[in-house]
């Protein structure tokens, strides 16, 4: 479906929760080193839960090695400096979707370098940015949505709710 990528991701618990939802979604995660964490992480093992066996993950000594990996594809650059929202731009399926440390985001070089493609998620003012697990999960379902969610079995996922 997408590909994810964190770039120095510094906090177990937001790399587990996005590799849960990369188990959900069908998306490959990619993690650009160095991480702020342990691969064995009890945090990170317990915020995936079992769905590990169930991603593809890819590891990077740096952004330049995933880049020579996938010199044809798309890549977009999510940050709170970028212009252009993520609703605006429209996304196929394979496209590489960035996402920086939870302390500082993605750096300033890059950004500038891929300006056409940087994305930003709308806040209220003087807010400093979201969640890192829930930004992935925001660009990740507005991809699935402009794609019709293709290859989801919607109508066999609903359930009627019973309030007791």
């Amino acid at each position: 479906m997408f590909d994810i990528v964190l770039v120095e991701p510094e906090i177990p618990q937001n790399t587990g929760n996005i590799a849960r939802t990369c188990a959900a979604t069908g998306c490959r995660l990619h993690l650009v080193r160095p991480l702020g964490f342990e691969v064995n992480d009890r945090q990170l093992k317990r915020a995936g839960l079992d769905y590990w066996k169930d991603v593809e993950i890819f590891y990077y000594d740096g952004i330049g090695e995933l880049f020579a990996a996938f010199p044809r594809s798309r890549f977009f650059f999510f940050s709170t400096k970028a212009r252009k929202t993520y609703s605006d731009e429209k996304f196929s399926k394979g496209d590489f979707l960035v996402f920086g440390k939870e302390t500082k985001g993605l750096p300033e070089e890059l950004l500038k370098a891929h300006e056409e493609n940087c994305l930003r998620i709308p806040m209220i003012a003087d807010t400093r940015s979201l969640n890192l697990s829930n930004s992935v999960a925001i660009a990740v379902y507005e991809g699935l949505r402009q794609l019709g969610f293709d290859g989801f079995n919607l109508k066999g996922q609903l359930h009627t709710l019973k309030w007791d």
